[in-house]
């Protein structure tokens, strides 16, 4: 298989079936990395959603794995916020927020969060330029988030949002979170090495 050029790319998709999905996903964080951050920030994964909701735990799954990773541990200018112990969701994401940007230096922020869509979307992750919108598939109105964004389909959409997500696959999740992760961890790899 070939491995698409990813130069200047707006959006990336990629299905977690796809055995090519974390090397796409990471060329495309290095390609980011090496393109749009300024090295006087830190990198910040936030890692947006709750445990308490199936569909809605990839970002914090994202996060522990984050969190766990040895490579991720010793970089001191990566850091993550959101993991299943202390989860970065729509009651604590303005104050997480605020946070970051009273700190001296704004961080470079890549936002991951889970995301509804059409049925044939599901298990498909996207790495995207600009902002996500957390909480859009369950209507709720909160801030927009990060200078680029991970979202990964986890389930359908359009109807009952809330019960769709507390019915989703913790397969589904897993995998995607596993792809997310070990994409994350080479595209670090790949960044600073160079």
């Amino acid at each position: 298989m070939i491995i698409p050029q990813l130069l200047r790319t707006e959006e990336i998709r990629v299905h977690i079936e796809n055995p090519l999905a974390s090397e796409i996903l990471s060329r495309g964080i290095g390609r980011i990395l090496e393109e749009e951050w300024k090295q006087q920030s830190e990198i910040v994964f936030l890692c947006i959603g709750t445990d308490r909701s199936t569909g809605d735990s990839l970002g914090p799954m994202v996060g522990n794995f984050l969190l766990e990773d040895p490579v991720i541990k010793k970089i001191p200018l990566v850091n993550v916020f959101g993991c299943l112990k202390e989860p970065v969701h729509a009651g604590n994401l303005e104050k997480v927020l605020q946070e970051l940007n009273d700190s001296k230096e704004k961080p470079f922020i890549i936002a991951i969060d889970a995301s509804l869509g059409r049925l044939e979307n599901i298990g498909t992750i996207k790495l995207g330029k600009g902002p996500l919108k957390p909480g859009a598939g369950v209507k709720k109105e909160l801030p927009p988030v990060g200078a680029f964004h991970i979202t990964g389909t986890v389930n359908f959409g359009g109807l009952m949002e809330y019960l769709v997500l507390q019915n989703t696959r913790l397969y589904i999740v897993y995998e995607m979170a596993k792809v997310i992760s070990d994409s994350i961890h080479k595209g670090i790899i790949l960044y600073f090495r160079k």
